[in-house]
């Protein structure tokens, strides 16, 4: 997980807690190694928003190739339309 997105979780976190109704996220991880302590970790945060997870995660291992890239692009186009026809 990135310095920043730990930040941001750590500085809104209990300004938040309880004020929420669930939220539509998904995942996208870029790791060195199988990036599982990434996903694990972040997924145990976001219950306690609530986030409510709506894909898959993505796991790019190393440098992101051409297929990965294109997995990525689909899964914000589809969040993107889950989001403004109000499906999530």
């Amino acid at each position: 997980m990135s310095g920043a997105l730990k930040d941001f979780f750590d500085r809104t976190f209990y300004e938040v807690e309880g004020k929420l109704n669930p939220l539509p996220y998904c995942l996208i991880v870029g790791a060195g190694n199988d990036g599982t302590g990434a996903v694990r970790a972040i997924r145990r945060i976001v219950n306690g928003y609530p986030f409510t997870s709506v894909q898959d995660p993505i796991v790019s291992k190393g440098e992101p190739n051409p297929n990965v890239l294109a997995q990525c692009r689909e899964m914000g186009m589809a969040m993107a339309a889950g989001l403004a026809l109000g499906i999530f």
